[in-house]
């Protein structure tokens, strides 16, 4: 099926289908897609196209875009912020990498030096994609290990620049070959050096572009107020870019991620993120299903061993640079673990420097298609093994003799207030309720996974150790057996869900107090049997509303009571609404009866107080 409509079909039919099985099974939907591509591609289904070549070039654009988004987040104020960590553990990866994997390169496989270094370059390289996919799921993004996961990332994306630059060098007077993706390139019969003078000057072209056309141009269309035509702006903004970068032979995605980094401090960043997010995720998730679809298993079944030895080859050089930075700076078994397996893998960014290199002829085809399967490869096991990890290390291995020394070393007595309340997530939630419990003398334990904010509230005398709260053996070890009250607080809210399940099948006789991000989740736990739930906004939203009530002119004293009327018949019509949220008619009808009856309850109080006041 070749047509465009019957592939976008094709595609799109095969992600409904595996990625919600891959969620349902806690695989991840990275993991989903890779599948999916495995399924429909050219050596399994055979529904898409034979050359995955093309399949990749075509749908890279969801890398493309992801890329521009990660240089938009990156505010060059915050970044000079991370710069100690980012040139620190990114300089120790990537050079640490080169290095292993060249000598390897050069006296293990008797390459010579230019093919050695060059497939160094693209293996040091991990997968934005899927790293950045993973931690956003796992609600890692703002933890210590996600903060150094991304900081590694970021110092790949910036050595992409120098690394395509080298590379021309190291081929001397050579011309470029008219073959793979530059075969459309200016640059096609040109001397090598040429590539390394117009990446420069793209480079330059693009920064000039962006500071001084763009950002006047989206100026000029906000204030049209035509949402579509900002939206057909962004998108032909990252087009623009790519197709540029495509004419000079360099890699859009590089070319999309300095224009994010260009535009990161103008004034409608996340007017632009807001409007380019949902292609990119869609996108992103049809170039992981392309991937799958480029794994030769023809290649695989011809030299299965040297496949399979380069895979795990060089997933170990990796892994033990890797392990190295973990060790330097001290962090505990779980994050070593997650910070070694989530960047273990080859990236998107090696297909790039692979073309590059077999365009220059370093590479020869038989090498080039190695690589490509290789880099494929090492992408799908990922997700993989970071089920595995979840699923059997941690939970035989990780924090548990940690924690239990920590508990032990704060010597809590069971028969005192201390240990009776536990707190898991220490965001404005879980940070309010303890100052509130400290500032009456009562105690508590707070787990967290963020380890940097562990150790800035440990500093200020907080209760809090460092853990994933939804680990049966940690809980144990910080007393849920003993404790009274647990304060279930985490994020995301999918997350916070499966502490309480866990919880309530462990630890019965705990009192859970749940904080829920809205009415929808507010549902879901009442449903599920909790007697109560704890909103985020709720209390503060009653808090404003009665706040513009005293400006309104009601008394203080009126004023608070409708307060009160309003969150005790809120929170009775939200047990009766919650038996049928699933239904959209009875709920819609429901919700619609229960806030007459609280407007009656706020109209009859009115009434009583304003009899009263005129008596």
């Amino acid at each position: 099926m070749n047509d465009f409509l019957g592939q976008a079909f094709i595609f799109l039919f095969s992600a409904v289908v595996c990625v919600p099985i891959s969620k349902k099974l806690g695989m991840g939907s990275v993991l989903g897609y890779l599948i999916a591509g495995v399924l429909i591609g050219p050596y399994v289904l055979k529904f898409v196209g034979n050359d995955g070549t093309d399949i990749m070039h075509a749908t890279e654009f969801g890398v493309v875009m992801m890329l521009f988004l990660v240089g938009l987040e990156l505010d060059p104020k915050e970044f000079w912020k991370m710069k100690s960590k980012i040139i620190n553990l990114g300089g120790m990866q990537v050079l640490g990498t080169i290095l292993i994997a060249t000598l390897v390169g050069v006296f293990a496989l008797e390459m010579n030096f230019p093919r050695a270094l060059s497939i160094a370059f693209a293996i040091t390289m991990s997968s934005t994609a899927i790293i950045m996919q993973t931690l956003n799921e796992k609600g890692l993004t703002k933890t210590g290990i996600g903060k150094s996961t991304f900081s590694v990332l970021l110092f790949q994306d910036i050595m992409v620049i120098p690394i395509l630059a080298i590379i021309p060098l190291l081929v001397g007077d050579s011309l470029i070959q008219s073959i793979g993706d530059d075969s459309k390139s200016l640059l096609v019969g040109g001397p090598a050096f040429m590539k390394t003078l117009v990446i420069v000057g793209a480079i330059t072209l693009i920064y000039f572009i962006a500071r001084y056309i763009i950002t006047p141009y989206f100026k000029y269309v906000g204030q049209l107020q035509v949402r579509e035509i900002f939206t057909a702006s962004a998108l032909l903004l990252v087009i623009g870019v790519s197709i540029l970068m495509q004419k000079v032979g360099i890699s859009p995605a590089l070319g999309a991620f300095i224009a994010g980094v260009v535009l990161a401090n103008n004034e409608y960043k996340h007017q632009l993120e807001s409007d380019i997010e949902p292609f990119k995720s869609l996108l992103l998730g049809i170039f992981f299903i392309a991937v799958g679809s480029t794994i030769n298993f023809k290649l695989i079944g011809d030299k299965p061993l040297m496949i399979l030895g380069l895979t795990f080859g060089i997933m170990l050089i990796k892994s033990l640079v890797l392990l190295l930075i973990g060790i330097k700076h001290k962090f505990n078994f779980d994050q070593k673990m997650l910070f070694i397996l989530l960047l273990s893998q080859v990236g998107e960014f090696a297909f790039v420097i692979l073309s590059l290199t077999k365009n220059l002829d370093i590479l020869n085809k038989e090498w080039y298609d190695l690589m490509l399967a290789t880099t494929a490869l090492t992408m799908v096991i990922t997700p993989l093994l970071l089920v595995l990890n979840e699923k059997l290390i941690l939970k035989y291995f990780g924090v548990k003799r940690k924690v239990e020394q920590v508990v032990e070393n704060d010597k809590i007595n069971p028969n005192s207030a201390d240990g009776q309340i536990i707190i898991a997530g220490f965001g404005d939630f879980g940070n309010t309720i303890s100052r509130v419990l400290k500032s009456s003398g009562i105690k508590s334990i707070v787990l967290d996974n963020d380890s940097e904010r562990v150790e800035k509230m440990r500093k200020q005398g907080f209760n809090v150790f460092y853990g994933d709260a939804t680990n049966v053996n940690l809980l144990k070890s910080a007393g849920a057996e003993k404790a009274k009250y647990f304060v279930a607080a985490l994020d995301p809210p999918e997350i916070n869900q499966k502490l309480v399940t866990i919880l309530r099948k462990n630890f019965p006789h705990l009192e859970i107090f749940v904080r829920a991000k809205n009415r929808s989740y507010a549902y879901n736990y009442l449903k599920d049997g909790l007697n109560e739930v704890y909103r985020e906004n709720f209390f503060s939203s009653v808090y404003v509303g009665r706040q513009i009530l005293l400006k309104y002119g009601f008394s203080y004293e009126d004023a608070s009571k409708i307060g009160e009327i309003f969150i005790k018949s809120d929170r009775k019509s939200l047990r009766k609404i919650a038996k049928l949220a699933e239904n959209s008619d009875q709920y819609f009808e429901a919700s619609k009866q229960e806030f007459e009856k609280q407007m009656k309850m706020v109209a009859k109080e009115i009434k009583i107080q304003n009899d009263a006041d005129s008596e």
